[in-house]
């Protein structure tokens, strides 16, 4: 398969939420409310700060992969860990390398900015299949965990199930 790599615009709105609809769906069986993920995806668009999503196009120019990069500061490394997010192929596409042309582009683009120092994703630790393929690229399995309070006191669950 023939694929270009570029980043998101706004003009990608809609598969950009079809596809994250689609990877709660498909990892936790959780349905988003669909307002709620447009303005989501579209606060990226409107502030760089909060990261920005990648795009693998087909021949056809069909979006058959994303994935969003978040920043994150690390004072005891004096750099930025760039956290992968938000991964998702289309399923006519999986084991074609569209989620590994991502992530070379993401690792060439960090490696060209002299602040950014590592990268980072979060993977279900039941998901082996993905495991395999993000240490096939060289990524290692570290010591944390991750805990979380969701929803804050007072404030709603924005997502169903």
């Amino acid at each position: 398969m023939s694929l270009t790599i570029r980043r998101a615009t706004l003009a990608d709105e809609s598969v950009l939420v079809e596809f994250n609809a689609a990877i709660a769906w498909e990892t936790e069986h959780k349905k988003l409310r669909i307002p709620v993920l447009t303005a989501g995806v579209r606060a990226v668009f409107e502030n760089p700060a909060r990261g920005f999503y990648t795009v693998a196009t087909n021949e056809a120019g069909e979006i058959v992969g994303q994935m969003m990069v978040t920043f994150e500061w690390s004072d005891w490394r004096n750099g930025w860990f760039w956290w992968i997010q938000s991964v998702y192929v289309r399923s006519d596409a999986r084991r074609q390398g569209v989620f590994r042309m991502l992530y070379r582009e993401m690792q060439r683009q960090a490696t060209a900015d002299p602040e950014v120092i590592g990268l980072r994703l979060y993977v279900e630790r039941e998901n082996t299949h993905a495991m395999a393929t993000y240490a096939s690229l060289g990524m290692t399995v570290t010591s944390y965990g991750m805990m979380e309070e969701y929803p804050l006191p007072g404030r709603p669950n924005e997502i169903e199930g």
